[in-house]
């Protein structure tokens, strides 16, 4: 095999449509690529999901592949999800952690791998174990279990377990930690400054947990650490302290690395994509991800390729990573089972995972404050308000931001008008949402990130001093209770999914009792 292939074979690539493109079929004939990860872009049906990861087989198993490709995806539920109509929704991880039963994180792991395997998808970049102890973080935040580094381990190990038990490769991340960060590493490079002791007694405690119990994959973070790595602003990603140093030797995880996407800004605007590639393997990385461009792709493995030839990179390195990774397709691949997948199982978005599912929500939807039901009589005049979900985070899918809390509400008491606000909400559209919660006997009030929004944060200052009794539900960070002391009653739903904002509105009338608690603190 040519040093192009080697070198592919520690690739994953992404590419736009529902079916192949033309270049993701030229990477995986000609540079044998290791995998691809698909995104909402590549979601249609169930159907042509399988699909779409049967044609890609199809075309490495023509290209002379000994191995099936990874097909990769982030299906960490709740506010991060790919799949789409037709799968069955299951709870994020926050909401789970507010369940206090990590068993129920191994049912979700299990039910999502399950579906994830049928529609020929092997491989989860799921779960986030960072623990997520900084409310300003605007990237992690309901992705994480919760703030307790414990409570943490234990419902990742779980969901990996569950994944695992499914037949899914599970990935850990971000190592060795991305939840307390004030920086989106989508969009800059973050810095996390404490110091060994603190690293752990924190951030650490639920990747030792993983890797104990046999972590698959371990995704690093494009986060700087100085503690670790005393080269200024050298992210973990790039840094062989964090990478072998850490995870390797003082940890000994033995599985394979793998980079998150080298094209988000804190790489791409930084080093850059393919020398990135270079410098991540070096550091010790298995699987370089490069997620939407077609040219940096390709550059990257010829900047590895020039580093291999150059001796800056051991062709020993590379065959190292490849019997990782050849290990790891051993372990859960086969071309027979690929080959006998023709046909979407029953069991995907059945109805038997959907009552499971709605059973762990009821168990995770919080009320965080006050008492419920409202005391609703038929004739009482109800306006339901909320921002627009313009999603939070740039990981997050789009084709979700559209949120139910008003067609549920209306859907159970007649007399509810519904009102969505821009976002972010200007004065005057403030004004006159204050003017008009006079004509109402209550306000359902929803809150997006409001913790981290001033315009919204106004809104609530105004209807504070109102007369008319406010139920708030905090539709994505638990952190916007603490600027709703002024409500009858708060609940917290950790997302926008369809089922938490109905068992909110159920709760709120009475025909349903939620029962999860914080798993953050609110000051």
């Amino acid at each position: 095999m040519n040093l192009h292939k080697k070198v592919g074979q520690m690739m994953i690539f992404g590419f736009k449509g529902i079916q192949p493109s033309e270049e993701i079929k030229f990477m995986i004939r000609e540079y044998h690529i290791g995998g691809v990860i698909l995104f909402g872009r590549n979601i249609g049906t169930p159907q042509e999901i399988l699909h779409l990861t049967s044609e890609l087989q199809e075309e490495a198993r023509r290209s002379g592949y000994e191995r099936p490709l990874l097909i990769c995806i982030d299906q960490e539920n709740g506010a991060v999800r790919r799949l789409g109509e037709g799968a069955t929704i299951m709870p994020g991880s926050m909401l789970l952690g507010a369940t206090q039963q990590p068993e129920l994180a191994y049912e979700t792991g299990k039910i999502t791998g399950k579906e994830l395997r049928a529609l020929g998808i092997n491989w989860n970049l799921a779960p986030v174990v960072d623990v997520n102890n900084n409310p300003l973080n605007p990237v992690i935040g309901v992705r994480s279990f919760g703030e307790d580094p414990k409570k943490v381990a234990e419902f990742s190990k779980e969901a990996v377990r569950g994944m695992q038990d499914a037949g899914v490769m599970t990935t850990i991340k971000h190592f060795p930690g991305h939840g307390d960060t004030q920086v989106d590493s989508h969009l800059d490079l973050p810095v996390i400054d404490h110091d060994m002791d603190r690293l752990q007694q924190v951030e650490l405690v639920p990747f030792k947990e993983c890797i104990n119990h046999g972590a698959d994959t371990v995704m690093s973070a494009h986060v700087y650490f100085p503690t670790i790595e005393p080269e200024l602003n050298r992210p973990a990603t790039l840094s062989k302290r964090v990478i072998t140093g850490l995870l390797r030797e003082e940890l000994g995880f033995e599985g394979v690395v793998t980079t998150d996407c080298m094209e988000m800004d804190a790489i791409s605007k930084g080093i850059g994509t393919p020398k990135g590639g270079v410098e991540a393997v070096k550091a010790g990385i298995d699987l370089v991800m490069v997620s939407h461009l077609h040219d940096r792709q390709e550059e990257t493995i010829k900047q590895i390729v020039k580093a291999v030839k150059e001796d800056d990179i051991s062709m020993e390195h590379i065959e190292d990573s490849i019997r990782r990774i050849n290990k790891l397709k051993d372990r859960y691949l086969s071309w027979a089972e690929i080959a006998s997948n023709k046909e979407v199982p029953s069991f995907v978005g059945s109805d038997e995972h959907q009552k499971v599912s709605m059973d762990i929500y009821q168990q995770g939807v919080t009320l965080a404050q006050g008492q419920l039901p409202l005391p609703l009589n038929k004739d009482d005049r109800v306006l339901v308000v909320y921002p627009k979900n313009e999603y939070a985070a740039l990981v997050e899918d789009k084709r979700y931001s559209t949120m139910t809390l008003g067609k549920h509400f209306k859907s159970i008491h007649e007399k509810t008008d519904v009102l969505e606000l821009q976002n972010p909400i200007g004065d005057n559209q403030i004004k006159g949402l204050i003017e008009k919660t006079k004509e109402y006997d209550y306000i359902i009030l929803g809150t997006l990130n409001a913790s981290l929004d001033h315009p919204q944060q106004g809104l609530l200052k105004e209807l504070a001093k109102m007369d008319v009794p406010v139920v708030a539900i905090a539709i994505r960070s638990p952190y916007d209770v603490r600027l709703l002391d002024f409500a009858q009653a708060t609940i917290c739903t950790y997302e926008f999914s369809q089922p938490a904002l109905q068992l909110a509105v159920e709760a709120i009338v009475g025909s349903k009792v939620i029962r999860g608690n914080l798993p953050v603190t609110i000051n």
